[in-house]
């Protein structure tokens, strides 16, 4: 099976050794996003506009497969404050409809560069 990379310069480019995502016949592999302003690679601040920043950046990866949202079928949301979860679940209204992607949400004890919310995903391409 072929892979093919995604990249999206709307999207904080990799700050490690991955792909933002990976194409494999019609499903896409989403790396995790971090609250990255893909302008200047810094961290947004406050946790609604981390979690925002995070969902646009998963969206212009999605965009640049081809995709939108609503073919995000896993949704996975490490939170290093699971006390913010209400907060995640208004924002997440904001970019889905029924039916909702499958979703788990993680607490952890620390992100990349002190990220409060990180998310990553799995897409099929119709």
């Amino acid at each position: 099976m072929s892979k093919t990379v995604i990249h999206s310069d709307k999207a904080p480019a990799a700050i490690g050794t991955y792909s933002q995502a990976i194409k494999a016949g019609n499903t896409v592999y989403l790396s995790g996003q971090i609250p990255l302003d893909p302008a200047t690679m810094e961290l947004v601040d406050g946790f609604e506009a981390q979690t925002v920043q995070v969902f646009e950046n998963l969206k212009a990866v999605i965009e640049a497969s081809g995709g939108y949202m609503h073919d995000l079928v896993k949704l996975n949301i490490f939170l290093t404050d699971l006390s913010n979860f209400a907060k995640v679940n208004e924002i997440m209204g904001r970019y889905f409809e029924q039916p909702y992607p499958a979703r788990a949400a993680i607490g952890v004890a620390a992100l990349p560069r002190g990220a409060q919310v990180e998310m990553d995903g799995i897409l099929v391409l119709e």
